[in-house]
């Protein structure tokens, strides 16, 4: 059974930078693709950032040029870089591979607890 775990959230000032960690155990992470979502108190969970078997990556309109994801292959771990936080960031990110379904797209795991990231003054 593969287990996803977040870590690297916390209280932040707007401005500030947070990076966070994504692990999954039971699975390999290199051979999927990948995606960081939130969730905000009373909203739907969105995707955020994602990340090809490849390496190609893609942003929501919201955090590009200030959110970067990556991997590493070698520990099995993918990232979200998160600068120039502002507090529409604050949610709950979660991680997930990714596969086609259809003409969409489907989660692969069941989620895991995420991380929570505030960012207020």
């Amino acid at each position: 059974q593969v287990q996803l775990v977040e870590s690297g959230g916390g209280l932040v000032q707007p401005g500030g930078s947070l990076r966070l960690s994504c692990a999954a155990s039971g699975s390999t992470f290199s051979s999927k693709n990948v995606g960081w979502y939130r969730q905000a108190p009373g909203k739907q969970r969105e995707l955020v950032a994602t990340i090809a078997i490849g390496g190609s990556t893609n942003y929501a309109d919201s955090v590009r040029g200030r959110f970067t994801i990556s991997r590493d292959n070698a520990e099995n771990t993918v990232y979200l870089q998160m600068n120039n936080l502002k507090p529409a960031d604050t949610a709950v990110y979660y991680c997930n591979a990714r596969v086609p379904y259809g003409s969409t797209w489907r989660v692969l795991f069941s989620w895991g607890q995420g991380t929570q990231v505030t960012v207020s003054s």
